[in-house]
């Protein structure tokens, strides 16, 4: 029996990247997985690569309606949730100076907005044990160049865990991911949500997680 047996976990971004990655594996660990993304083709190409236990989304986490109509898919063909996975997100590189409006409301729509609203709107479908897994990133503490814009939206998501950090069921969890790995898509975690505990790691080879940031 997997870790996972008989969990219903959501994946937001999960065509690509760590978020395919980690569909592949809680399948593999018995859940069954709906993923998320905003391109249709990629999103039914990840779908018919995992092969089971597994449906497909198009939506964009920024995008209220589009969360909306999932949760109602899920409500109505699932009833529940134990593990949300809030990954979705995006980068754009722009040097302090030529930063515009357009790019700084695309990347904190979809990495700040987005995460609050998945979470939020999920919680009605979480029972009591369930996970909430945010995808934030070393950026938030490492800034490296033309970053300032994606890194400010990464450190969102560990003081929103952290504010609800007295929540006890379901409670939050918050992981900075390597940056030093062969693809995105061999960039492969394992989180192993039972008794409130997620933890993380990555394939063989394909890098060391750089940092933790655990909160509740």
């Amino acid at each position: 029996m997997g870790k996972l047996e008989g969990k219903i976990a959501l994946i937001t971004g999960g065509n690509g990247g760590i978020g395919f990655a980690t569909a592949k594996r809680f399948v593999k660990e018995g859940a069954y997985v709906f993923i998320t993304g905003r391109r249709e083709p990629e999103t039914a190409a990840a779908v018919e690569e995992i092969g089971r236990n597994v449906t497909g989304v198009q939506g964009d986490v920024s995008n209220l309606g589009d969360l909306d109509r999932l949760f109602a898919q899920i409500k109505r063909e699932k009833g529940r949730l134990d593990i949300v996975f809030a990954n979705a997100g995006v980068v754009k590189l722009a040097p302090l100076g030529t930063i515009t409006e357009e790019l700084y409301d695309w990347v904190f729509n979809i990495n700040v907005k987005g995460v609050l609203f998945t979470v939020q709107k999920a919680l009605p479908l979480l029972p009591d044990g369930a996970s909430i897994i945010l995808n934030a990133s070393i950026g938030a503490s490492k800034g490296p160049p033309a970053n300032s814009v994606n890194c400010a939206t990464k450190a969102a998501p560990l003081r929103s865990a952290g504010s609800a950090r007295p929540m006890r069921s379901p409670r939050p969890w918050c992981f900075s991911h390597p940056t030093t790995a062969a693809t995105s898509r061999e960039r492969n975690c394992l989180w192993t949500a039972a008794s409130h505990r997620c933890k993380p790691r990555t394939a063989q080879g394909t890098g060391k997680l750089e940092e933790r940031q655990w909160v509740g």
